[in-house]
């Protein structure tokens, strides 16, 4: 059964900027595979969200299948994130595809050494976000086998 069709197969999308959560969301919705989008906007919301602490506390329903996850955001940043997933038994097998504007080496390399699955560069283009947020899905959602 393709990973789309599992329960836990939700996305999560981590961006501070609206227009790019937009766009994203759009993009994924073009691809089919917006249905269980759940976005926040920083890095700390994300964890709440995860964690179910905060606004998010008694929130029920399956950890995310994927996170899609900028880096350069307010209050905590990606690289943060990373880290404190990384060393949460709970969270540390939940795929991580940094999405983000930055094409720094030092910002690929930080993102793998940190547990990142894969760092991804987002297109300025939407059709080209389209293609390579399909990428991303068809990869990560249909083709690898994820724990539940």
């Amino acid at each position: 059964m393709p990973s789309r069709d599992r329960p836990g197969a939700r996305l999560v999308l981590a961006d501070d900027d609206p227009d790019d959560r937009l766009f994203m969301r759009r993009a994924l919705e073009e691809n089919g595979i917006a249905d269980e989008l759940c976005t926040v906007e920083d890095g700390e919301e994300l964890l709440e969200l995860l964690r179910r602490e905060g606004r998010y506390a008694g929130h029920e329903g399956a950890l995310p299948g994927l996170i899609l996850l900028d880096l350069n955001m307010p209050r905590m940043g990606g690289r943060a994130v990373l880290r404190e997933m990384k060393s949460d038994p709970d969270l540390r097998r939940i795929p991580v595809v940094v999405l983000t504007a930055s094409e720094a080496e030092q910002d690929v390399i930080d993102s793998y050494d940190l547990g990142a699955g894969a760092f991804v560069t987002k297109p300025v283009r939407f059709d080209e976000l389209v293609e390579t947020l399909r990428r991303v899905g068809d990869f990560w959602l249909e083709a690898a086998c994820l724990p539940q």
